[in-house]
């Protein structure tokens, strides 16, 4: 065996063996990007909080006894936000990853937007990882640092027409995690985000019965020339949230196939 293999190998290893031991909360963690991060966190040794909305989320907690606990209920509703962090204190002893995936979509041109349906989305994609990321860095403080990674969007940074809320959630979030960075760091607390572009996921299809063949359809628009597996942006959580990216933090990592760069 070459040393370039056996050093391959190591780095593999290493990174299997990441999150040993450490506690992660995952919302929306019954969707396609939430299960892929909670998946592979678990293949590198976590243990986890998984909350949703959806009572499948608790099919994780079956499939892993004693690695995993559920919570089911709105991320945006204050006490599930407390009860979801509570939890991987009162299960597991601490909270070391808080993942922030919840998220909804709303695709409508700006005049045909209400204001419900404007704070709606603010509320799950913005309430919600501000109420989770308050109560993590009270359990992180208290433990001596963290690690906190949102799921944002390539709409972080440019605009998509007919998205006025799902883009200026988006926006903000991206803004509330540079704030995280900033107010975390002297605590030892982390904040990144990912802007993903385009996914295949189930995202569309409480919106139009067709939701994934219409996502394919945008492949195009990315210069790699196909949209993302839920696991390839579950590894670019799961790379900000391990050690390997130990001096990272207020960055917005664009997982989005080149699509911002053109």
């Amino acid at each position: 065996m070459s040393k370039q293999t056996q050093e391959r190998d190591r780095n593999r290893i290493s990174r299997d063996e990441d999150l040993a031991d450490r506690v992660v909360l995952v919302t929306g963690a019954a969707g396609g990007i939430g299960r892929a991060v909670v998946q592979g966190a678990l293949r590198r040794g976590a243990r986890a909080v998984v909350q949703d909305l959806s009572p499948s989320v608790t099919e994780l907690e079956a499939e892993h006894p004693g690695r995993v606990v559920s919570v089911v209920g709105d991320a945006a509703d204050e006490a599930v936000a407390v009860k979801s962090v509570a939890a991987a204190r009162s299960q597991f002893g601490r909270l070391d990853v808080l993942v922030s995936n919840a998220g909804t979509t709303l695709n409508k041109p700006l005049t045909a937007t209400s204001a419900e349906e404007w704070d709606r989305v603010m509320r799950v994609n913005v309430r919600s990882a501000f109420l989770l990321t308050r109560e993590a860095f009270k359990i992180m403080e208290q433990d001596g640092g963290g690690n906190i990674v949102y799921v944002g969007s390539f709409t972080s940074t440019v605009a998509l027409a007919e998205g006025s809320a799902y883009t200026a959630s988006k926006g903000a979030l991206s803004q509330l995690m540079k704030v995280a960075a900033v107010e975390g760091a002297r605590l030892g607390i982390r904040a990144n985000a990912i802007a993903p572009g385009v996914v295949d996921t189930g995202f569309l299809n409480h919106i139009r019965p067709d939701g994934q063949e219409y996502l394919r359809s945008f492949g195009a628009a990315h210069p790699l020339g196909r949209i993302a597996q839920p696991s390839e942006i579950a590894d670019a959580v799961l790379y900000l949230a391990g050690d390997e990216s130990s001096f990272v933090t207020g960055a917005l990592l664009a997982v989005d196939g080149g699509y911002t760069a053109l």
